[in-house]
């Protein structure tokens, strides 16, 4: 069981409303499942982007994944939000493989292995149906050249207090998780610096992410830019009782790699909640 009125009220987050989810309707022409079901359940400006929008300026989406093993379906709920609202708003999407982040975070992990993950699971973000054309996949390792301009600007802004108060650091963590909220923040700013103009950013996102683009938003307007906004999901709940959805305990999860029959079984295996069956 997740209290989901605790991190609204301690990030200071808007709650979803049922006028918000109408507009995002009308310009989708349907209302997505996740929305049916008050998946979203806060944002941050998510009416300024649509604002802006309506006003003929482009706008543009941010999500990611952390390759640290198989995708399972909990990580698919924003990837396919995402291509809901690259459709319904003519987005260009910014894909962030964070193989580096998962190598200095995982003691466990070498980095051959998450720059294994992030190929592998990018299979998984092409089978989503985003547009070729307007969907950006791209891993920290692998193109750090196009990004660490922009990662150091934003890097020079964050005291390492600041760091440490949002995320908790420890004087034993070792300086690549110190480092590493630089490189998670630039993504929020990429579009904006490749176009020459600045694009409305929205991040589809599980709430948890949320530190990340408070800190964020609190440099934007010092460094030219807007402040990203965020609409911010539940977690699926996993096949256990309790908990969300997680690769660390496989049998509650469905992976996408997952044989029907291996899923089915998960499935009829689920806990409910309910009593023995009736004779």
């Amino acid at each position: 069981v997740v209290d989901y009125d605790k991190p609204i009220e301690q990030f200071g987050v808007q709650s979803m409303t049922p006028n918000l989810a109408e507009r995002i309707t009308k310009h989708a022409g349907y209302m997505h499942t996740q929305l049916r079901r008050g998946i979203y359940l806060s944002h941050r400006d998510v009416d300024w982007w649509m604002n802006e929008y309506e006003k003929g300026n482009r706008v543009g989406l941010y999500t990611g994944r952390g390759p640290s093993g198989q995708v399972h379906l909990g990580h698919l709920l924003p990837w396919f939000f995402c291509k809901y609202l690259q459709d319904a708003f003519d987005a260009d999407l910014y894909f962030q493989m964070t193989d580096d982040e998962k190598f200095v975070f995982d003691d466990r992990l070498t980095l051959d292995q998450t720059i294994g993950y992030t190929y592998d699971n990018a299979l998984d973000v092409i089978a989503c149906g985003l547009s070729p054309e307007k969907t950006h996949i791209f891993s920290d390792t692998e193109h750090i050249q196009h990004l660490y301009k922009i990662a150091l600007r934003v890097s020079k802004r964050v005291t390492y207090s600041t760091a440490k108060a949002v995320f908790g650091f420890k004087d034993s963590d070792n300086i690549g998780m110190i480092w590493y909220p630089a490189l998670q923040a630039m993504t929020c700013f990429l579009e904006s610096d490749r176009e020459g103009e600045n694009i409305p950013c929205l991040i589809p996102a599980a709430i948890d992410q949320d530190p990340y683009w408070r800190m964020t938003r609190d440099i934007a307007e010092k460094m030219g830019y807007y402040k990203p906004a965020q609409i911010h999901a539940k977690f699926l709940p996993g096949l256990g009782k309790g908990g969300k959805m997680s690769s660390s305990i496989p049998e509650t999860a469905i992976f996408t790699k997952d044989p029907p029959e291996a899923a089915a079984k998960k499935v009829m295996s689920a806990f409910t909640g309910g009593q023995a069956t009736v004779r």
